[in-house]
């Protein structure tokens, strides 16, 4: 596998697998092979405009075809346990787009099966593979501005309450925790790590999927996050640091690519990263590195980061009696 192409499959073909396969375009040691979705007619549509060499109309026929290395699951939340242990089955490594399923259990149970078929898998929170946030890791992780004292992120945007989609589809994980949520929630967790205790409080719509999520996370070491999602409002979409000797934000759209501000002195100094892609590609490069060196798991996005990632969500979940 040292030198191969990765050929890939993508499973769903809504929004976020048009961005992933964008960007998998821009990588030359890999090519989008097959794609799946529920209709022969929307598979066809998404392989030609993505130039894929196959398309298929159901997930089982695409994960028979031996020629594929890797599988994008791309599908509401719901289903990605059962993507990912259908492609897992098969022996096709999986990156399964976040959250990584609906709860503790059903990750748990994906991970016992990729380490029963010694398989890669990975939960595909981009984020953590961007270089903006890398960056301002290392900036915490040295410490370069002393302790972090308090977080503050957030992630909002106004969207039409409707109930056909799957946004607010709560049967399918919709609402603004689990979509939303889960990126303040990783800011904090791969800032601060486990919190000693969650407060949190939430609105509804009127199916019950969650409108709005307001969190604080309080740590050992006096450090606190304060975390927002919502689907009510636009907000900033930031990440700011406050450490004991400057300021250090992600700027708008923090999850995505971005720019980041450090205050010191009274003064900003922002550094643009020069992104030209989505961002997807960081992620996949990532991925498809681990898969030709045969690693079954990631040194970044670990099986443990995953299990407390899907954890806290569980928790809070659970403190404003959200149940799916």
């Amino acid at each position: 596998m040292k030198n191969k192409v990765i050929n890939w499959g993508i499973i769903g073909c809504g929004n976020i697998a048009n961005k992933f396969a964008k960007d998998l375009l821009t990588i030359e040691d890999a090519t989008l092979y097959a794609v799946a979705s529920r209709t022969q007619e929307k598979a066809d549509a998404f392989a030609y405009e993505y130039n894929a060499k196959k398309a298929y109309a159901s997930y089982e026929a695409l994960v028979k075809d031996n020629n594929i290395d890797a599988v994008y699951i791309a599908t509401p939340h719901a289903l990605h346990k059962e993507n990912t242990l259908l492609c897992l089955e098969h022996g096709i490594a999986v990156l399964c787009e976040k959250p990584f399923a609906m709860n503790s259990n059903e990750v748990n149970e994906m991970i016992a099966k990729a380490k029963e078929k010694n398989v890669l898998l990975m939960e595909a929170l981009w984020t953590y593979f961007l270089p903006h946030y890398q960056y301002v890791l290392d900036l915490l992780n040295n410490k370069t501005y002393g302790e972090i004292l308090k977080l503050k992120a957030d992630f909002g945007f106004y969207r039409a309450f409707n109930n056909n989609a799957r946004l607010f589809n709560k049967n399918l994980g919709g609402g603004s925790l689990l979509d939303i949520g889960i990126y303040p929630i990783f800011s904090a967790l791969s800032t601060l790590g486990m919190p000693k205790n969650i407060k949190a409080d939430a609105t509804y719509f009127e199916n019950g999927a969650d409108s709005s999520c307001r969190m604080t996370f309080n740590y050992e070491n006096g450090a606190t996050a304060l975390l927002k999602s919502t689907l009510v409002e636009d907000t900033p979409t930031e990440a700011t640091f406050y450490c004991e000797k400057g300021t250090i934000k992600i700027n708008s759209m923090f999850h995505a690519p971005s720019t980041v501000t450090i205050t010191l002195n009274g003064k900003d100094v922002t550094k643009d990263f020069g992104y030209n892609t989505i961002g997807y590609n960081y992620e996949t490069i990532h991925f498809n590195e681990l898969l030709r060196q045969g690693k079954t798991e990631s040194d970044v996005m670990t099986f443990d980061f995953s299990r407390n990632l899907i954890k806290l969500l569980d928790d809070v979940r659970n403190i404003i009696n959200l149940h799916y």
